[in-house]
């Protein structure tokens, strides 16, 4: 890497500075500061293979932030793979990283330890605060605070790539399971020709984003991760995904949109053709209104679940609860709100125990529907076997890693305990033993 250094400790600037003449040291250094800038430009386009580390002091930062000279010198810090401004105020750690935002347009990180970083700290998208000798002013005025400088590298390599991953899939699940919600209510309204028929009782709506699909969301926010603390250090080309914006595009959420828009289609045509239209109880009758929005509306809590279980990719009984969880709430809240009076329950009343549990038509309805899961299965296996991603191969990887020191294992311990078996035998059997091997062998050969 080569430097360039852009400073104003040079003899000119220093005659300039001892006779007190200000406005002619301000106008030579601030062409002194314009030279130094140029020619670093110069030098980089001579050498476009070459990697340079810019340096400049605070005295010349002052007048690289000149009006006339900020966007050439931003131009050669962005060209640089390394920049040092070092005795800088608190007022220009501020400005640089305000410039900095600005011009690439991208997510900034500041680390302080003092007082003189608040300013940094604050104007940057993401402000580390470190604890130490010079007070609590930098934690204070923080995002997130460490007590050393090395943690910094897993907070970035760890929970920052477990973060970006928690935090774009719960905003697409949460795009994904409104939109396969809200379309059901729309083909529904298509086929009564619009008329104000309400698909689902006031009370299912109410609570489908309060009970029946929130908590999966909040377990998968907050424990899910990819891969393991130990291999996101060992592979820090995984903090990439979030640099690059792989998880969370337009191209990922139209996706998810997409894949809610045709579970939408599919819960609705089939639980349509499947329960309308023929005898639905016993005795003979058909489903009404109030029957196909209760199976619709329970192929839809089933659905989004099951669709949240594959995509997680870190499983404890937290999540296990939550999931399974929301779906068994759904039959106890039928349950519990269907037995109210049918003046305040109205289309719920007794609709679980009386009509949809008797009927093996509703049963076999709701499993037939989660066939809705299959483009979000397909795509993942495709995805897997043809365009894997980064994660994707530390998996596999790690899966065919396991897998071969289980038979290593598996095979030491056979031969252990073949050792230990032959060794207890007499010395007349173990002969035996070893001729009629040996003969099977000449036989085979």
């Amino acid at each position: 890497m080569k430097q360039i250094a852009i400073t104003l400790e040079l003899p000119e600037i220093e005659d300039l500075d001892k006779h007190g003449d200000k406005e002619a040291t301000a106008e030579a250094s601030l062409d002194c500061v314009k030279k130094q800038i140029h020619d670093g430009k110069s030098q980089m386009g001579k050498e476009n293979s070459v990697e340079f580390g810019l340096i400049i002091d605070g005295k010349s930062l002052t007048f690289a932030m000149d009006n006339t000279l900020v966007n050439d010198f931003m131009d050669l810090a962005m060209g640089c793979a390394t920049v040092i401004c070092c005795r800088s105020s608190l007022k220009q750690k501020a400005v640089i990283t305000r410039l900095v935002k600005s011009v690439v347009s991208r997510t900034t990180l500041a680390i302080g330890d003092g007082a003189n970083d608040v300013g940094m700290l604050q104007e940057a998208d993401i402000g580390v605060g470190i604890s130490g000798v010079e007070g609590m002013r930098a934690v204070m005025a923080s995002d997130f605070a460490i007590a050393q400088f090395r943690f910094l590298e897993r907070l970035l390599l760890v929970h920052g790539h477990w973060c970006y991953r928690r935090i774009s899939m719960m905003i697409c699940y949460f795009f994904y399971k409104n939109i396969t919600f809200g379309f059901t209510l729309f083909w529904f309204e298509a086929y009564t020709s619009f008329s104000g028929q309400p698909a689902y009782n006031d009370w299912y709506m109410s609570s489908y984003n309060v009970f029946f699909t929130s908590l999966p969301v909040i377990a998968l926010g907050v424990f899910d991760h990819d891969v393991s603390a130990r291999l996101c250090m060992k592979y820090p080309l995984l903090y990439q995904e979030g640099v690059q914006n792989l998880l969370f595009n337009w191209v990922l959420i139209l996706g998810w949109m997409f894949n809610g828009l045709l579970s939408s289609i599919i819960i609705y045509l089939l639980t349509a053709n499947s329960i309308t239209g023929q005898a639905f109880r016993k005795d003979g009758q058909v489903a009404d209104y109030s029957i196909l929005g209760v199976t619709m509306y329970t192929c839809v809590v089933w659905t989004v679940n099951c669709q949240m279980a594959l995509s997680i990719n870190y499983f404890t009984w937290i999540q296990h609860l939550f999931i399974w969880g929301s779906i068994a709430l759904w039959y106890i809240f039928l349950v519990v709100y269907g037995s109210i009076p049918s003046t305040l329950s109205t289309t719920a009343y007794k609709v679980l125990v009386e009509a949809c549990a008797p009927s093996i038509l509703y049963w076999l309805t709701t499993l037939l529907v989660i066939s809705a899961l299959l483009p979000l299965l397909s795509y993942r296996a495709f995805q897997i076997r043809f365009r894997p991603m980064e994660h994707d191969r530390i998996q596999i990887q790690r899966r065919r890693s396991e897998s071969l020191e289980r038979d290593v294992a598996q095979s030491r311990l056979s031969e252990s305990s073949e050792t230990r078996n032959s060794s207890d035998l007499p010395a007349e059997v173990r002969i035996r033993i070893d001729s009629l091997k040996a003969s099977s062998r000449r036989k085979n050969s």
